[in-house]
């Protein structure tokens, strides 16, 4: 992957760094219309248009790429036919065609090219090679993953953004243990699916846009600081001249957003 400077000719092109899709080979033209769908912008907005999930909106429209991330198609080699830019996700995608003539899109790994053949397996043994899926159990031991299953069947869930993986640590019998780029470590039954190698577009955060304007276009509104608001607002709010909000930095309604665990063990009760 290569990113591509700019020269200050202008202020929004003043410390902008983008990636260069033309020399990474990114396919130019529109998707394959068969794998995609509608998608209709919410703008944040519930069924009821009351705001839930704030600082989106507008934004350039959008269609949904139908990814693939089971990978259920067994011992079948699949060719890849192009990589695409999917503005949806922060990696690419790449068309593969099955050599039973099935077209799909997958999630692009670091390193895929077009024409390469990978395959998916639940009984064989494959090479170690970016784009081959196996689950866990067949994974030797330090090999670098991602789109990794929680459930089997359900799907790749984790280490699908743009430059990260996912490394297996440890298996038994019947679970691995998976070391996520964040730090934490999860234990997953070894039947769960996993793809070679790291997720594409490394340098995705690498990026500096440029201007606000870039921002814009992908959706995201500007983010106002609770301290300039009014009491009634935020609980940071308030208060004569500039102050720092006097607490511990809060969300509007008030629960903690530095140092507070939010990922809970959820415990289900069970039923008599």
């Amino acid at each position: 992957m290569s990113l591509k400077y700019y020269k200050a000719t202008t202020p929004s092109h003043r410390e902008r760094v983008s990636i260069n899709y033309k020399k990474d080979g990114i396919w130019r033209g529109e998707p394959l219309k068969i794998l995609t769908a509608a998608k209709v912008s919410t703008g944040g907005r519930n069924n009821k248009g009351r705001t839930t999930s704030f600082h989106k909106g507008l934004g350039h429209k959008k269609s949904y790429r139908i990814i693939d991330f089971k990978r259920k198609v067994f011992d079948v080699g699949a060719t890849v036919l192009r990589i695409e830019y999917d503005p949806n996700r922060s990696a690419y995608i790449a068309l593969i065609s099955y050599d039973t003539g099935d077209l799909s899109y997958i999630l692009g790994s670091e390193g895929l090219k077009v024409g390469d053949i990978i395959y998916s397996s639940f009984t064989q043994m494959l090479p170690v090679k970016s784009g081959n899926v196996m689950p866990l159990k067949n994974i030797p031991l330090g090999t670098t993953i991602h789109n990794i299953e929680t459930k089997p069947g359900r799907g790749g869930q984790l280490a699908r953004s743009a430059g990260t993986s996912g490394k297996l640590v440890k298996k038994d019998s019947l679970y691995c243990l998976v070391r996520l780029s964040s730090g934490i470590q999860i234990s997953l039954l070894g039947s769960c699916l996993a793809t070679i190698g790291i997720t594409s577009k490394i340098d995705s955060f690498n990026q500096n846009f440029g201007k606000a304007g870039r921002i814009r276009w992908l959706g995201i509104k500007p983010t106002v600081r609770g301290v300039v608001m009014n009491p009634i607002d935020h609980p940071h709010g308030g208060g004569e001249g500039k102050t720092s909000g006097g607490r511990c930095s809060v969300t509007p309604w008030g629960i903690p957003t530095k140092g507070y665990r939010t990922n809970r063990k959820k415990y289900h009760k069970k039923r008599k």
